[in-house]
């Protein structure tokens, strides 16, 4: 469980986010216009530093080509990564 380790969630979809970018090819900017989103939030996204709504994870995904669920339970693989 993640315990007192919720504080991580935001970084660790950071982390899955811009690994799936990159992977795609995308510029911040690229998926942004794809998403519907800005290019600074993207950035603030993967940052850690903000939270996006379960709408913006699935416009995201969808930008991404990837179910949501798959943006999410990386996450929570990536927190009991880290939990460790």
């Amino acid at each position: 469980m993640l315990g007192d380790h919720s504080s991580e969630i935001p970084a660790a979809f950071g982390k899955v986010l811009r690994r799936h970018r990159l992977a795609a090819g995308l510029s911040q900017e690229q998926l942004g216009l794809e998403a519907g989103v800005q290019r600074n939030f993207i950035s603030l996204i993967e940052l850690g530093q903000n939270q996006p709504t379960i709408s913006t994870i699935i416009k995201l995904a969808w930008a991404l080509r990837l179910p949501a669920q798959q943006l999410v339970g990386e996450t929570e693989t990536e927190l009991n990564a880290t939990a460790r």
